[in-house]
This record gives C-alpha cells, structure tokens and sequence, in this order.
C-alpha cells in the first residue's frame, strides 16, 4: 500500500485511541464502541477494561518480518500466549487500549494491517495452507488468493457492506479453504487439462447456516478478481442493512429463490466486466513431474509434491501458542531461507519446504507443545472469560475433554477434530465438523444450565463436503464423559468415528441419546 494510504489509516488510528478512552470512561455505550472498533480489528474483552487486535495476515501467509513482529508485540506488552485463529492469521489479547493503537500504528510502517479485521468489511481471504506444496492439488491458488486480498485492502476504507464478506480459495476439492461454505468460494479443478475454477456462492456458518450454491460453471482463474467485485456489488445492492440478523449474502438466495440470485449476480457480473480491467493472473503450469517425499505415519509430518520437502503441522492447544514456543519457532527457522509459514484454518501453523532432517528436528523441537492426534489437535474459540458475546468456557471444555481421552489413548485416536464454539456464531466452524459444539444455555425446570448444541457428520477438509447437522443438546459438565465412552465404543469395534457414524450404528446413537436433554 502506498505512504499516503498508510497516513489516512494512522489518523483513524489517533481518532480511535481517543474513542477508546470515552469507551473506558463510560462516555460510549458497548454497542456504539463495538459499532466502531470491529472495523479496525479490535474488541473490547469481557469487562471492558482490556482489548483485542486482529491482525491481517493475507490469506495466512506470514513472512518471516511479521512472524518476528508478532513476537515482539507479545514480548513487549508482557503477553504469555499468542492465538492463532480460524481466518489464517493472529489475535493478541489482553492489552490495554494504548497498546492496541501503538500496534496498530507500528504494524502499518512494516505493512501489517489491521483495518477491516472485523466489522462489515471484507475479511481475511481464506487459502488452503499447503497450495503450492500439497500432492494431487488442481494448483497453486496462491497468487489468486493474496490478488484478492490485496484488492480489498486497497479500498478497506470506503467499503459501505450490511455485514461481513468472506472470499475462500481451495487448491483441490478436498477444499481446505471451505470454499462450497463462504459467500464466495473458488475451488481449484482440472478440466480438459486446463486450470479452472468452480465457483460457490452464498455459503456460510452460524445462523441460518448454509452450503454454497454452484454457479453452474467452470471459470478462467484469470476472471477470479471479477467474481470478487461482483458478489461485492450484489451484497452492496440487495444485502439487508436493516435486519443484522439476516445481513448475511446467504439470506438473499431464499428471499430471491437460487435461480433468482445466480441471475442477479450474473447481470452485476456482466457490468463489472464492462466497466472495470483488473490484473489477471494465469494460473501456473501443472508440476506434473515432480517427486514427492516418502509417506509419513506422523500427522505432523506432512510429505510435499517435491522431492525430499516436508512440511511440519504445529497445532498448540486451542490455537493459543506460548510466547516462548514462538521464539523457539523463531530460532530455528533464521538460519532456514527456503522454509515458509502459513497458517491454517484450524488454529495450526504449516512449517513448509523442510528437509527430512531439519523437519524431524522441529518436531523435536516443539513436541513439548505441538498435538499428535486428530483429536488434540481439535479447534476451540476463545469463548469465556474473554470473549465479551461468549456464552460458555469452550477452551476449558477442551481441556476437559483431552484430560478425559488421557484415560483411554487407544480410543481416542480414532476420535477426529472437535471443533468447539462457544455460541453460535461458529467461530469455530463446529457446523463443519465430523463432531461438533456450539455454546448456549438451557432452561431445565427451575435452572438454567450450561450446555452445548451437538452437531455431528460434517465434511470439512475432505471431498466429500457435507454440512453437520443438529444433534441434540448436552450439558457442558456430561460432554467429557460422553467423549470419553465414544472413544470406549470406537476401540471396541476397531473403528474410526466417521465410519462409525455413516454405518449408523444403534450403539453410538443409543450412547450419546443417553446425555441429552
């Protein structure tokens, strides 16, 4: 971005930092803080006294300048842990309003941006975190996803949306990005032995969740950027700016019917063509020679499409890595300029582009920290005590539940991801999940206890894309336990949770009848 871009943001900034300190005075309302700060990447924590910053890491990809300027910031303001998010980039907690205007300022002067990180903005541009590295991939879609990125930052400003906007690129149809889930989802293909794209449209999590809806036919990558404009302008035109609850681009195919929508964003489609040249990428040349590495029985150990490389999965507790855990990432990787960092969509970070050796040595390394198992390395919001809309302790459920499967390791290795959320806004994507919790609170009789909403069957991250369905609700203190005689069941039979579900079996379901209410 250019200096005078920058310098329009840093006033905002000083604007803010005196916004927040009317916040602190009780001079702005919760509401009216939330209305403002959500635009600059920041909210206010539970109690209203210390804050959030989100920082846009483009589509996950973190240099090697930014990884070190996270772990200054932590460093500086005394912080103990770092979080790694669900949108591919970094959150830092607890910090006083000061703070969060003297990162946001100082992020700007090494091109680190905050603005947009929430509020009815685009969002961080989701990507598959091994494109580029991954056998079988249709692509590398890189480039296409840090175009878009940097298209909407370019005018993150003047943006007038109902409410968010999310933009996802998947590399193959295992689709890693969630694209068939998002308002607008490209999904890497082979056709005719041509680079295309699928598209999805309307898609999203919580509320009113929903799959995305096929356009119906394949595109150039070349026209990706024009999508983009499109599904923007079509949300702008027809999006709900009175009903926040139905402020999503998903409500409009049932208000228009699908036929109705596909047709209206096709005609802003063909304006936008029209009227505006944006840059067009070519999508690279197919690598259809290269060697991968040997498999790997490590879940952390991940072998790339190039001969001897290795890309190492460090996926901390909830997605909340230790200050020093970083720096040791740090240290170990200054001397490597070949090896590369993204993050990923569930709360881990990919170490790419590794020898055999140096990869072994940092598993090594962080093995102190990093989840073996699918289900240690399960997904979990922030949820209570910090999160100000939390309604339930969904970090603490996991620990409880990881504390649970430690009497039973067996089992617990057929278990896979649970992806917790601690309401239903699915910060967690617990509606994409093989086995699924969403926060709430339930009246039973007199009492009111804490519970979760089970959502069970989803197809994240496999090609066969399924959304979880509903499930039943459980009271938060029972579900380790509940966990605990699933992984029983599934070391009886020999089986792994997803086959034990798609084969109906009466004992899974009869179990977990048992703990509803």
């Amino acid at each position: 971005m250019n200096q005078s871009f920058n310098q329009e943001l840093k006033a905002e900034i000083e604007e803010f930092r005196a916004f927040g300190h009317r916040f602190l005075k009780k001079e702005v309302t919760a509401a009216e803080f939330k209305a403002k700060s959500g635009g600059m990447g920041v909210y206010a924590q539970r109690g209203g006294e210390l804050f959030m910053i989100r920082l846009r890491m483009p589509s996950g990809v973190v240099s090697r300048e930014h990884l070190e300027l996270i772990h200054h910031y932590a460093q500086t303001y005394g912080l103990e842990k770092v979080h790694l998010t669900t949108r591919q980039t970094f959150q830092l907690h607890h910090l006083p309003i000061d703070a969060v205007c003297d990162i946001m300022e100082d992020a700007l002067d090494h091109g680190l941006y905050t603005r947009g990180g929430g509020g009815n903005y685009p969002r961080n541009v989701a990507l598959s975190p091994l494109s580029g590295v991954e056998p079988g991939e249709a692509f590398d879609v890189t480039p296409f996803a840090l175009l878009a990125g940097e298209y909407f930052l370019s005018q993150i400003t003047s943006y007038r949306l109902p409410r968010k906007l999310k933009v996802a690129f998947s590399n193959s149809r295992r689709d890693t990005a969630n694209a068939r889930a998002t308002d607008l989802g490209f999904l890497a293909v082979q056709e005719n032995g041509a680079p295309r794209f699928e598209v999805w449209l309307a898609g999203g999590l919580g509320n009113g969740y929903a799959a995305g809806i096929p356009l119906g036919e394949t595109i150039d990558p070349r026209e990706a950027l024009y999508h983009v404009e499109a599904v923007t302008r079509l949300f702008i035109a027809e999006g709900d700016y009175e009903n926040r609850a139905r402020a999503r681009l998903r409500y409009l195919p049932a208000k228009m019917g699908a036929e109705g929508f596909l047709s209206r964003y096709r005609e802003h489609l063909a304006a936008v063509k029209a009227e505006c040249r944006f840059p067009e990428l070519a999508a690279g040349a197919q690598e259809n020679e290269i060697e991968q590495a040997p498999e790997s029985d490590d879940l952390c150990l991940l072998p790339q499409k190039q001969k001897g490389k290795y890309t190492v999965l460090i996926h901390p507790r909830g997605g909340q890595l230790g200050t020093g855990e970083l720096n040791a990432v740090l240290e170990f990787l200054r001397p490597l300029e070949e090896a590369e960092v993204r993050l990923t969509m569930e709360e881990s970070m990919a170490v790419r582009n590794l020898s055999e050796q140096k990869a072994r040595e940092l598993l090594a390394l962080t093995k102190g920290f990093r989840a073996g198992t699918r289900v240690e390395q399960s997904v979990s919001c922030i949820g209570v005590p910090t999160c100000q809309i939390g309604i339930e302790k969904s970090e603490a459920l996991l620990s409880a539940i990881l504390g649970e499967l430690a009497r039973n390791a067996e089992g617990a290795r057929l278990l896979p991801q649970i992806h917790i959320s601690g309401c239903q806004n699915s910060c967690a994507r617990h509606q994409l999940a093989s086995i699924g919790f969403s926060g709430k609170r339930k009246r039973m009789g007199e009492e009111v206890v804490d519970a979760y909403e089970l959502f069970l069957g989803g197809g994240a991250g496999s090609e066969d894309f399924r959304l979880a369905r509903p499930a039943g609700t459980i009271p938060a203190a029972e579900i380790p336990k509940m966990i605990g005689e699933i992984a029983g069941v599934l070391q009886k039979k020999g089986l792994a949770f997803g086959d034990c579900l798609a084969a109906q079996e009466g004992e899974l379901e009869a179990l977990i009848s048992r703990y509803r209410i």
